[in-house]
């Protein structure tokens, strides 16, 4: 069973920046289309990033030109790079063993392993 951990959550000021990791046991990410998704309070989970195993990477429209996502492979690690946060995009970022994209918008697909989550603030 693959079990994920995400880490390099905190507190951000708008503008600033925060880099994400998601790493893995039991299973190589690799593997696996990885997803990146968040939740804000009063929201509906909502897709942010995909990379697919071979390296191509989508976004949901309202982070395109400010987030990226990687992978190293060495490493077992996703990651998602976050620059000129806004306070919208504060929530509780989740990775997932699954993801795929259509008309802007990212979600997943079955029933994937997801981590347990990691907080990002962006407040003043």
């Amino acid at each position: 069973q693959v079990q994920l951990v995400e880490s390099g959550g905190g507190l951000a000021q708008p503008g600033g920046s925060l880099r994400l990791s998601c790493s893995a046991s039991g299973g190589t990410l690799s593997s696996y289309d990885i997803g990146w998704f968040r939740r804000a309070p009063g929201k509906e989970r909502e897709g942010v990033s995909c990379i697919e195993t071979h390296g191509a990477t989508y976004y949901t429209d309202s982070v395109k030109g400010r987030f990226t996502t990687s992978r190293d492979n060495a490493k077992n690690t996703v990651y998602l790079q976050m620059n000129s946060l806004r306070p919208e995009d504060a929530a509780v970022y989740f990775c997932a063993t699954s993801c795929a994209h259509a008309m802007g918008v990212v979600y997943y697909l079955g029933d994937p392993y997801w981590g347990q989550g990691t907080q990002v603030t962006v407040s003043s």
